[in-house]
């Protein structure tokens, strides 16, 4: 009788099945259900440093990228705007400004300490009256069809668990005319550059984040959730996927930011 053990049917499904219950967090697999958690703890831990670490990091370069950002919403006086994920509110605080009393802006995040440390920051501009907060999560969002003129994620998106998901939440919640803009992290367009870029992601940015935030690791794995994100003509294609037409990408310093634009018709 041969010894050779064979795997039956029920242990290749079982094998399969738990193949689709894990995800990428960084380098990493963890399960599904877990990664929430895992990106929560990540950004607890940063919420309080997190603009400082933005300026370090980015060389300050993050406010031009989001100056851009703002400048391609064409958002009016009136409007209605979701920013996703808006962490410490850069972009809300614009977006506040613009629409005026008429207008709303949510400012949404899954993460009740990033929400904590934007809503305190705002506030003590005197940014209020228009501007709301919700803890919410990007695949399930918890706002009614057609509702928003304008939605932004900025450098949220590869935190997602479920990024297709999310995007097709994103445009249930998207009024006719609309668009989405994500801003994120993407892929360099030369080899050059891309080499350069690797060697500050995985050998600066850690020793960085452990010298300010005495977290090392969650600046690992920020650099690592930048390998793992959708290069720009396949997060375009994830977008047209769930609905969105007229899709299109703006690469920022030779593809390491890339703006997405789509519009919900």
């Amino acid at each position: 009788m041969s010894s050779d053990v064979t795997s039956s049917p029920s242990n290749i499904h079982e094998s399969t099945t738990a193949e689709k219950d894990l995800i990428d967090f960084g380098y990493k697999q963890v399960n599904k259900s877990e990664k929430v958690d895992f990106v929560a703890n990540v950004f607890h831990s940063v919420a309080a440093k997190y603009d400082v670490m933005n300026d370090l990091m980015s060389f300050g370069i993050h406010r031009l990228w989001k100056r851009y950002t703002i400048d391609c919403s064409g958002v009016k006086a009136g409007q209605r705007v979701l920013d996703l994920a808006g962490g410490t509110g850069d972009l809300a605080a614009k977006f506040s400004r613009i629409v005026g009393k008429t207008g709303q802006v949510i400012l949404a995040d899954i993460n009740h300490s990033m929400l904590t440390v934007g809503k305190e920051k705002l506030v003590n501009k005197g940014i209020v009256g228009n501007l709301h907060y919700v803890q919410a999560n990007a695949e399930e969002l918890p706002f009614p069809d057609n509702h928003f003129d304008l939605i932004t994620i900025a450098f949220g998106l590869r935190n997602v668990t479920d990024k297709s998901k999310a995007l097709a939440s994103m445009f249930r919640v998207l009024k006719p005319g609309g668009r989405l803009l994500v801003l994120e992290f993407s892929k360099p367009t030369t080899d050059a550059l891309s080499k350069l870029y690797d060697a500050y992601s995985f050998h600066v940015l850690p020793k960085m984040g452990e010298l300010v935030t005495q977290d090392g690791d969650s600046y690992q794995y920020l650099a690592e959730s930048i390998r793992m994100h959708p290069e720009q003509t396949v997060l375009e294609s994830m977008m047209k996927d769930v609905g969105f037409e007229q899709t299109s990408f703006t690469n920022m310093t030779g593809g390491i930011v890339a703006l997405h634009r789509g519009y919900k018709f």
